[in-house]
């Protein structure tokens, strides 16, 4: 059992549940709806892509016009164009207008961590 006050990583409390033979943990109010599954699934297929990798690494450096990123990652505008309107929709990535350019930036810093965590685990 654990010690009071001590916060456990998620593997640690599966692992002690596990122990106590209680598989409550799989089936408790706090596991995601089916809903919420669903799109979880639908965002990491996101990530399945690795010109949509590209541009998010690109975008971790600087804000970028779609010609910028173009040109940063020796493609056409309209392929990069294509994967920002799908970056887009999975709200991975915002954009501004500045003048006649829209510039495109990453949403959140939960992209980043998405991003680093998964070559963390690469890594492992």
């Amino acid at each position: 059992m654990s010690m009071p006050g001590r916060w456990m990583t998620m593997s640690e409390e599966r692992e002690e549940r596990l122990e106590q033979n209680d598989p409550s943990f799989l089936l408790s109010d706090e596991a995601p709806t089916e809903e919420e599954l669903y799109d979880l699934a639908e965002l990491f297929k996101v990530f399945g892509d690795s010109t949509r990798i590209k541009i998010l690494y690109a975008l971790l450096n600087a804000d970028m016009s779609v010609g910028e990123i173009a040109k940063a990652l020796s493609m056409t505008q309209s392929s990069i164009s294509h994967q920002l309107r799908v970056l887009k929709q999975s709200r991975l990535v915002r954009f501004r207008r500045e003048g006649k350019n829209i510039v495109y930036s990453l949403a959140d810093d939960h992209v980043y961590t998405i991003m680093s965590q998964g070559l963390t685990h690469l890594e492992e």
